[in-house]
């Protein structure tokens, strides 16, 4: 029977995304080394990051979007505001990290 030789990984992380992380992988039944693991595997198996690098949902900027639809933003917007229909700034970040945590 062969001994299987172990190695340490330390990194230092913000702790919340260490919370957030460990919630779903608890939720998943993976402990935190397995995933680890299997993410180092898949680094050598695609000889690279396992996945793509983006930034999702990228919002349009004012030269990549049409005047009409800039129009049409910007009326929303104006309509929101006058009607008081808005978020403060703790709120929206708030709401932000309720999303980010699902």
């Amino acid at each position: 029977m062969a001994i299987t030789k172990s190695a340490n990984v330390t990194a230092r992380i913000q702790p919340e995304i260490k919370e957030s992380a460990e919630a779903i992988l608890n939720k998943l039944g993976i402990p935190v080394s397995v995933f680890i693991d299997m993410t180092y595997r898949q680094v050598i198996m695609h000889d690279g990051i396992p996945f793509s690098l983006e930034i999702p949902n990228k919002l349009a900027t004012r030269d990549e979007i049409t005047d009409a639809e800039f129009n049409k933003m910007m009326a929303i917007g104006l309509s929101q505001a006058k009607s008081d229909d808005s978020y403060s700034v703790d709120e929206a970040f708030a709401n932000l990290r309720a999303e980010i945590n699902r």
